[in-house]
């Protein structure tokens, strides 16, 4: 995945791992679990960070569950060592060069967009589970393009090597061979902290316009993500 995340690059860049948005990304898993009646026994996710998204995670579900979480950032693991329970677990390791490790659930939350081989990664991972889901920034809208700066900032401060839209990222999944079971947008935009001028300016468009036509409002104005839950297509 890069050097920045082994080198303390990226933990220098972003410190907080996007800790304030944990909470809310674990309750959009949450939903979209619940939503499709998958009871999984054990939940990995790869990428985890500082480990915050597992934790919230495991508070809203079974006490049965058992947590992995994977980074290949030494700072992130550190970080999330202090979280650890006996159901609740993190190490410092790449997952694809270990090859026996399969889970009932695999996350991987706003992970790939950073990922140089982005296909490479979707298709080995896909033999580490049964359920997978993928939450992936919509980073391309019609704003972004425009104005431009939006893509080269996520690029510059959250790394950022790939941008997509719903249709992309959806189209690159079944590539790898994933079969999609359920997707949904999720609000950040309408639902976290505004962040800056121009999102608490957009906010009643955005609002407005997703009430009338999801689609149309995500690509034309941008502010909103999607949840994928998928399983490895057989065959």
């Amino acid at each position: 995945m890069g050097n920045i995340y082994t080198d303390g690059t990226y933990f220098k860049n972003n410190p907080t791992w996007d800790e304030r948005d944990t909470k809310w990304k674990a309750g959009q898993i949450a939903k979209i679990i619940e939503k499709n009646g998958i009871t999984p026994e054990n939940i990995c996710e790869v990428g985890c960070g500082a480990g915050q998204v597992l934790l919230n995670l495991q508070k809203l579900g079974s006490t049965n569950i058992r947590y992995d979480g994977f980074d290949i950032s030494p700072q992130a693991i550190e970080k999330c060592k202090e979280l650890e329970n006996e159901k609740l677990h993190f190490k410092n390791i790449d997952i694809l060069e270990h090859k026996r490790l399969t889970f009932d659930l695999l996350m991987a939350i706003d992970v790939f967009e950073h990922v140089e081989d982005y296909l490479g990664f979707l298709k080995q991972l896909k033999e580490h589970g049964e359920y997978y889901i993928f939450h992936i920034p919509l980073d391309i809208s019609m704003q972004t393009i425009m104005r431009v700066t939006p893509l080269q900032n996520v690029r510059r401060q959250v790394g950022h090597l790939h941008y997509f839209t719903k249709e992309t990222a959806l189209e690159t999944l079944k590539y790898c061979g994933y079969e999609i079971q359920d997707q949904f947008y999720t609000r950040w935009s309408l639902e976290l902290p505004h962040r800056n001028n121009l999102s608490r300016f957009l906010y009643w468009p955005r609002k407005i316009l997703f009430w009338f036509n999801e689609d149309f409002a995500v690509r034309l104005l941008g502010g909103f993500s999607l949840i994928v839950l998928a399983k490895r297509e057989l065959g």
